[in-house]
């Protein structure tokens, strides 16, 4: 896959980052949503930029997708630098009772000055993102309703909206936002086998033989119990694309010539890891230097 295609910027993206500064101003505090897989490549450089020092907090969402002890690093990590971070599963419902409290702690002085003065106001959110990272998923939870449109496809959310929710604030909502240009290749790569670049665009095999080399160092045990290979199979593959073929051809993907169906594998391949088919892989730890 060519770098440019991974430097891929739609139109609405560009408008989404205009939306969230004109807004900024109406919300208390700035939602972003992570993947708890990826928590470097999801979190958007320019959203910071955007939003200076608003409050916010930040959710690894889609926690039982991911290590939970890689999950619990990251958190400890933003800790550090004085962020509060929370993990969140919109499946299992792990953290939700979270996400209240850590927006009235973030608030706590704006709400004492509130209580002081015998004002009630209703907090307002501002929930951003890059596309995929399951914020219509995560609304519709919070709302107890299907408030927001939800497909797992990149790009789908593309208007403002203000959403009520259970846990006493109001939700603006805004479409996801992919930045113009990814500095480092890993994160377009990780962006894209997590699906927050459509794959149609995409060379999937290339992504494929990336998550195949991803799995090798991250998650050997579970890449082998998963396709059923033997350590002495894995050791033998010199290359990431043999390992990829070795597993189209575990999976019995083979054409006429007993050639692997390489489109087959990696769309496969790609399913199982995001779905946690394969197990419960986090792709990257944090830095702590």
């Amino acid at each position: 896959m060519q770098s440019e295609v991974i430097q891929w910027f739609p139109g609405h993206m560009a408008k989404t980052r205009r939306l969230i500064t004109e807004n900024l101003k109406e919300v208390d505090i700035v939602i972003e949503i992570l993947d708890a897989r990826i928590p470097y490549s999801s979190k958007n450089p320019e959203i910071a930029k955007i939003i200076g020092n608003k409050p916010s907090l930040l959710i690894l969402n889609k926690a039982s997708l991911a290590n939970k002890s890689a999950t619990q690093k990251w958190i400890d990590y933003y800790s550090k630098k004085g962020v509060h971070a929370i993990a969140v599963d919109c499946i299992t419902g792990e953290g939700f009772n979270q996400i209240a409290q850590g927006v009235k702690k973030i608030l706590s002085e704006k709400l004492d000055r509130y209580e002081s003065k015998g004002m009630t106001k209703k907090l307002r959110a501002m929930f951003v993102g890059i596309p995929n990272v399951g914020k219509s998923s995560l609304i519709n939870k919070l709302c107890g309703a299907k408030k927001a449109k939800v497909e797992n496809r990149p790009g789908v959310t593309l208007n403002k909206q203000w959403i009520p929710t259970t846990i006493g604030f109001d939700l603006m909502d805004m479409p996801g936002v992919l930045w113009p240009k990814f500095e480092e290749k890993i994160v377009g790569e990780n962006l894209a086998i997590t699906g927050a670049i459509k794959d149609a665009i995409l060379d999937i095999e290339y992504i494929a033989v990336v998550l195949c080399a991803r799995l090798k160092t991250l998650a050997p045990d579970q890449l082998m119990v998963r396709y059923k290979i033997k350590e002495e199979e894995l050791a033998r593959c010199e290359t990431d694309y043999e390992l990829f073929e070795l597993v189209g051809r575990k999976r019995g993907f083979l054409i006429s010539g007993g050639e692997i169906n390489t489109e087959r594998t990696a769309t496969t391949l790609l399913e199982e890891f995001r779905s946690a088919k394969i197990g419960n892989i986090t792709l990257e730890l944090p830095n702590e230097e």
